[in-house]
């Protein structure tokens, strides 16, 4: 029996849970022209939202060529160029009219073509003499996509890449490029949020009020909460409320971490789950993680550990500085918390929320923090 809780980006729509207002937004920013700029944590379901969206416009044979590219591996201009070309392929493989047009295209870069060996997807490797050459290519394929006789909307997941490559003019560049583009729409994705809020609202930068902004939040419990129980359900399974209420406690409702609890639960094969039931799925989860759990201790100074169980213990920390705090878990001086958090925000082991509130931290890893409060 096929486990209806899937940890994968995005496979059918009858696995994927709500973010309606969000699919009509993105649906609505494409219809109007707008590119825009999707920021959410990793693992909330970004990804498996723009996949969503994708496969509805390829279902109702909207005019329009979806292409997702995922830039996370990047490490320079080639690279992102490189990802790009073989996006285009993978989406629009030889056969195609597409596809066809642009591998003829391609070809007066004299590329290196083969196959990823596990996933079959086309790899494409280009070979450049100057930095300009590399610059000329990327503007070629946007200008091949241009001259197309159908729009295309290009995803670029984990956009806030292209401020590590080495090419530090690369937003002016993109800028450069994009903004002429009257064919070619862009959702850029990000999970560093203070990275991307930078890229699109600050106004010394080039992307500076050319995107929409878009954020994805936790699922409202409600409605996540109809929609595992119907999963359960429709495999002739029972899971009683005060346990489907922790499972939705616990996870915090962020997509991956919830996906992956419900799925352990479903895995066990039980007929009827209890509350026990699902607190003996988070124990396994533990012990599956618990080695990666003692690895971040090993890369951390004693005083960021103990940060790190202080936030998780807090489960949502508002006052860094706050005197209460720093004697509570014996931080030390304001300084020293203020010089810990930075560290730790680098490291991506904490996250910067944003509201109306103010700011406040969470341990990133949901499983990790529940085994840091549990532990410790």
């Amino acid at each position: 029996m096929e486990n209806p809780f899937t940890v994968k980006p995005y496979s059918k729509k009858e696995l994927f849970c709500d973010r309606e207002s969000e699919f009509n937004k993105l649906l609505m920013n494409y219809q109007n022209g707008f590119n825009t700029t999707l920021i959410a944590d990793r693992r909330m379901g970004k990804t498996g939202l723009i996949l969503f969206v994708f496969d509805e416009m390829k279902q109702k044979k909207m005019p329009v060529c979806p292409i997702y590219v995922d830039i996370y591996a990047t490490r320079k201009l080639e690279d992102l160029v490189q990802c790009l070309a073989q996006a285009i392929l993978s989406e629009y493989p030889q056969q195609t009219p597409v596809g066809k047009r642009f591998l003829t295209f391609i070809k007066a870069f004299r590329p290196v073509f083969s196959f990823d060996p596990i996933t079959g997807a086309p790899q494409v490797q280009i070979s450049y003499q100057t930095p300009m050459e590399k610059e000329q290519t990327l503007k070629s394929v946007f200008n091949f996509l241009e001259r197309q006789n159908m729009p295309f909307v290009i995803a670029i997941d984990e956009f806030q890449q292209i401020r590590e490559y080495p090419e530090k003019n690369m937003e002016a560049i993109l800028r450069t490029h994009i903004q002429t583009m009257k064919n070619v729409q862009f959702i850029f994705c990000g999970s560093k949020k203070h990275i991307m809020t930078d890229i699109f609202s600050n106004a010394k930068k080039p992307f500076y009020a050319s995107t929409q902004f878009l954020h994805i939040e936790a699922i409202q419990k409600e409605i996540y909460a109809q929609f595992i129980n119907s999963l359960f359900e429709k495999h002739g399974r029972k899971i009683y409320a005060n346990a489907l209420d922790f499972i939705l406690e616990w996870t915090k409702r962020h997509t991956y971490y919830t996906q992956v609890l419900c799925n352990t639960v479903f895995a066990s094969g039980l007929r009827k789950i209890t509350l026990n039931d699902v607190k003996q799925a988070c124990k396994n989860i533990f012990l599956i993680n618990e080695s990666i759990f003692f690895q971040y201790r090993a890369l951390l100074t004693e005083n960021q550990w103990s940060f790190l169980i202080a936030v998780a213990k807090e489960n949502t920390l508002f006052k860094v500085t706050a005197n209460d705090f720093l004697k509570k878990y014996d931080i030390g001086t304001p300084a020293n918390a203020r010089r810990i958090l930075t560290a730790l925000l680098q490291k991506e082991l904490l996250c910067e929320h944003t509201t109306k509130e103010g700011k406040y931290y969470t341990v990133y890893d949901v499983f990790f923090s529940r085994w840091l409060e549990t532990e410790y």
